[in-house]
């Protein structure tokens, strides 16, 4: 069996409401539930939560929510990475544990179907197939500010022509395909044992403050214009 866990805890204190908070004419987690649905590759789409609403907006764009997830595991403490746990152990109480799942995000609404399904085919026998992006700018060239200064954090690149740096990327923060074993032992998600799936930069965007939700709205805008047929999201 394959799972599709979504978590989707109440109680966000940067952008109240944000699961379930209206983006581009739909509650935020039913772009994610619908990307699922439309991926194919899915037996259950299970939304893992605390919150009463959240459930019921998930219901009703047909995600399952069979439990309720534990306070200790709704604050801002919890990580992904246990709260896979507990919903493996209760598929498992259930008799139902899946082979494979991958934990897809409430607040990626530019996730899409093409991805999750491509996902599912590049797993392998790997423990883990994760979507990264690329850095925009060599991070070999990053600089930090200490004492009211510019310093680099790796002077002997200041001469290295951009084009001779290595290409950095980074999680892109949409779903993480990884199996039940690998979940359940804490086995690291970024390591020799997990896959890219490569993403281009103009479809990723995380969603954790409000400055992040209005360039968000902003990027669908762009995406979704009559003359940027080409890049929109084909949902």
């Amino acid at each position: 069996m394959t799972l599709c866990l979504i978590p989707a805890r109440g109680g966000s204190k940067r952008i109240p409401g944000k699961n379930i908070r209206d983006f581009a004419g739909k509650p935020m987690i039913a772009w994610s539930i619908e990307a699922a649905k439309e991926a194919g590759c899915f037996d259950r789409i299970i939304v893992s939560t605390d919150d009463a609403a959240i459930a019921d907006v998930a219901r009703a764009h047909g995600a399952e929510v069979p439990f309720v997830r534990p306070a200790a595991l709704s604050d801002d403490f919890a990580t992904t990475g246990a709260v896979v746990k507990h919903a493996l152990n209760w598929c498992a109480d259930q008799g139902a544990m899946p082979e494979v799942l991958c934990c897809l995000y409430a607040t990626a609404p530019f996730v899409r179907a093409t991805d999750l399904a491509a996902g599912a085919g590049m797993l392998g026998d790997a423990d883990y197939a994760v979507p990264v992006t690329s850095f925009g700018f060599p991070i070999q060239r990053a600089v930090k500010i200490v004492g009211g200064r510019l310093e680099m954090f790796d002077p002997s690149q200041y001469t290295t022509r951009s084009q001779d740096l290595e290409p950095a990327y980074h999680d892109a923060g949409q779903f993480y395909w990884g199996r039940s074993a690998a979940w359940l032992n804490d086995v690291p998600p970024f390591g020799p044992g997990t896959v890219p799936i490569h993403l281009p930069r103009w479809r990723v965007q995380d969603i954790d403050t409000p400055e992040d939700w209005a360039r968000a709205e902003l990027l669908y805008a762009l995406l979704t214009s009559p003359g940027l047929s080409a890049v929109s999201p084909d949902r």
